[in-house]
């Protein structure tokens, strides 16, 4: 005699205040009814959920799987104790997920969660498992976060009294400036805490300092970039590729044809990570101008006819390239560039 074998898959569409659930449960290959509730994103809201599963027989193993979007904070607690309790989770990216649903008629938080539901029904076989959350990860992101806004927040009160320096009178001008001293100064100590606080986090964490090291080791490649590319990818948790990074990082353009129209210029897609983008441009400067491989590179293109633009994003392409090596090989980067040549 066989065993039944149930599996069950769970879609949860997620908000700042709360969160929706859809639970189907597949007894030998044939689907059951969808069940669904609603739940406070909260502590108490997470306990009501786990009695909740536990009512419609959910297993907290392999044979279950739950699916959501990546809401940047307002996901955590339910990652939190699905890492907690064995639950197998695939954290997916917004627009590709919808993308999946095609044409779809109405959208309330209860029916995102249930075509949540069949998405993971219907993908099982196809969709990662989500690394369990790791607290250490998390904080560093919120720091990096924390010090870039810090960073824009100085830069924001820099120009404005510059800018009010242009119109306003010496005296009026000591007074705006003797006003937001302290909060510049403040800002400034807040940013070397900040900084502290990230390099304790890279130097304790023995995973973290060493691909922190490897990532140094690339030429042009500073520390702000090396923390932000360990916190942005969970510090390498998926293996990106070289072409899934520079894809991430929006410095691989694409092709915009069919048949034999051709939609304009390749281009690279508008949902990059604008901040990564950036952080690679500021390494591709350095690299254009103090290193002798990428420095005789840029000429060489631009000796060819290649446009700037088109040069310096290959440039950064290279980058993502060299990243991705020298973390798949665990191996620090070796310049094998002759100069003579």
């Amino acid at each position: 005699m066989m065993i039944a074998t149930t599996k069950f898959f769970i879609g949860i569409d997620v908000s700042k205040p709360h969160f929706d659930v859809a639970v189907m449960a597949v007894l030998d290959h044939v689907k059951q009814e969808i069940r669904t509730a609603r739940f406070d994103n909260t502590a108490p809201g997470i306990k009501l959920f786990e009695k909740w599963l536990k009512l419609q027989k959910t297993t907290f193993n392999a044979d279950s799987l739950v699916v959501m979007e990546n809401t940047g904070i307002y996901h955590r607690l339910i990652w939190s104790f699905c890492s907690r309790r064995n639950l197998p989770i695939h954290i997916g990216n917004a627009a590709h997920i919808k993308w999946s649903f095609g044409i779809a008629r109405g959208k309330n938080d209860k029916i995102d969660s249930i075509r949540l539901c069949n998405y993971a029904f219907k993908e099982a076989d196809e969709l990662k498992a989500t690394a369990a959350l790791d607290p250490e990860l998390m904080l560093l992101k919120d720091l990096v976060s924390a010090r870039t806004k810090l960073l824009r927040q100085r830069a924001g009160i820099s120009v404005s009294m510059k800018e009010l320096g242009n119109v306003n009178g010496k005296a009026y001008q000591k007074v705006v400036e003797k006003a937001l001293k302290s909060a510049i100064n403040g800002i400034a100590r807040s940013i070397r805490d900040v900084e502290d606080q990230i390099k304790k986090i890279i130097m304790g964490k023995r995973d973290f300092k060493r691909n922190y090291k490897l990532l140094i080791s690339i030429p042009g490649m500073g520390h702000v970039t090396a923390v932000y590319l360990i916190g942005c990818t969970g510090n390498f948790s998926g293996r990106p590729s070289g072409k899934e990074l520079a894809c991430y990082a929006g410095v691989a353009p694409f092709e915009q044809t069919s048949g034999i129209s051709i939609k304009g210029k390749p281009k690279v897609h508008r949902m990059a990570n604008k901040e990564l983008k950036r952080l690679l441009h500021m390494c591709e400067l350095s690299l254009i101008q103090h290193n002798q491989e990428f420095k005789a590179y840029y000429n060489r293109k631009k000796d060819e006819g290649k446009h700037s633009m088109s040069i310096i994003n290959a440039v950064r392409n290279k980058i993502a390239l060299k990243v991705a090596a020298v973390i798949k090989n665990q191996t620090s980067y070796k310049n094998n560039y002759n100069i003579a040549a």
